[in-house]
């Protein structure tokens, strides 16, 4: 089934808003998409296990599907939540949308900058300062060195690392590279924001920060893909919700009924 910006929900039809009727481009967009992973389990005996039997080992290789024959469209504008238990396929969807994974099959678009709020800090060199990282996490983000170096102090201040931004990173607190990972993603201008359930990063005052990041995001016109446990934060920033069960798209539309069918007992 193919869930547009006017999906049924259990028989109703859920109208995303857009702004004073103008219909928004469409941004990205899954056509059909399948995604699997091998389960290699007939390597655990290492390599001599693997010498002596040969290629018969490759008969116990299992294919664990993920995601099946999903399609749905996110427009411009809107901020989508993806809700789901552990292992559903949720990041593997955010995966394939930034880029980083290729479906087996179907086809993703994806028409903007997108900047990735999944694993912050992943990509780090530990062996370089905060204002290296800074810069070299930026050109694998697609900016230029000059672009990055306009924005640069801006950044080091919204993380609050003035005082260690010349330290290897390596010497940074958990807290501190989720600090840095976020102002990087989050003060480079993207036009599409992935975040995977790093929301509550640092303490009360930088989480109010990055809230008001996500709001002031939304409101000049980006495209938020979120994936959360929280119903808090899917009823109050999302726009519409996808309900993933099976492999699939289980449920879709207004984010409070979408979450009232993910945790029945209420929100």
């Amino acid at each position: 089934m193919f869930y547009a910006p006017g999906p049924i929900l259990w028989g109703r039809r859920f109208a995303i808003p857009n702004v004073v009727g103008r219909i928004l481009a469409v941004v990205i967009k899954f056509e059909n998409v399948s995604k699997s992973y091998a389960n290699r389990t007939f390597l655990t005996g290492g390599l001599k296990n693997y010498l002596l039997n040969g290629f018969s080992a490759g008969k116990y290789q299992q294919i664990h599907p993920v995601l099946k024959d999903i399609s749905f469209e996110i427009r411009q504008g809107t901020t989508v939540g993806f809700v789901g238990r552990n292992g559903v396929g949720k990041s593997t969807l955010l995966g394939l949308i930034a880029g980083i994974m290729r479906p087996d099959s179907g086809r993703v678009s994806v028409d903007g900058r997108v900047s990735s709020l999944l694993e912050l800090g992943a990509g780090f060199h530990p062996d370089l300062s905060g204002r290296e990282n800074i810069e070299l996490y930026g050109v694998v983000l697609g900016f230029s060195r000059a672009e990055i170096r306009r924005r640069i102090d801006r950044i080091i201040a919204f993380a609050e690392l003035e005082e260690h931004i010349e330290t290897q990173i390596r010497f940074y607190s958990s807290g501190m590279l989720a600090r840095l990972g976020f102002a990087v993603v989050s003060q480079l201008d993207p036009e599409i924001l992935l975040v995977d359930e790093v929301l509550a990063v640092g303490d009360f005052a930088f989480q109010a920060k990055c809230s008001d990041v996500i709001r002031q995001f939304r409101a000049s016109g980006g495209t938020i893909v979120l994936v959360s446990h929280s119903a808090a934060d899917i009823t109050q920033l999302c726009d519409e919700a996808f309900l993933i069960e099976n492999h699939t798209i289980a449920a879709a539309g207004d984010p409070r009924e979408v979450m009232e069918r993910y945790q029945p007992s209420g929100i």
